[in-house]
């Protein structure tokens, strides 16, 4: 299955990798196509395995919440993720 999340924080190729990383390592996700430009993160999914909530957690997580639930503390991991994302 193919969701797109339209997501708060993606700033750079830094927020995009860490996304990217971030969301293939969970069982399940096949592949994390994120876009700065559009706020958004495509992401192929196994539905045996993975669902969109467990997934939109693990982006809030990450500093990168669904559009409309941003916090400042979510910003302030964006922050982080994107500076990890930068250094690999």
């Amino acid at each position: 299955m193919t969701h797109t999340f339209e997501v708060e924080n993606i700033k750079c190729g830094g927020c995009m990798s860490s996304i990217r990383k971030g969301l293939e390592q969970m069982p399940g996700v096949l592949s994390a196509r994120p876009d700065n430009t559009n706020g958004t993160v495509e992401v192929d999914f196994e539905e045996s395995v993975m669902d969109e909530k467990t997934i939109a957690d693990k982006l809030a997580d990450m500093g990168y919440p669904l559009s409309g639930e941003n916090t400042l503390g979510r910003k302030a991991k964006s922050y982080v993720s994107c500076m990890v994302g930068r250094l690999s």
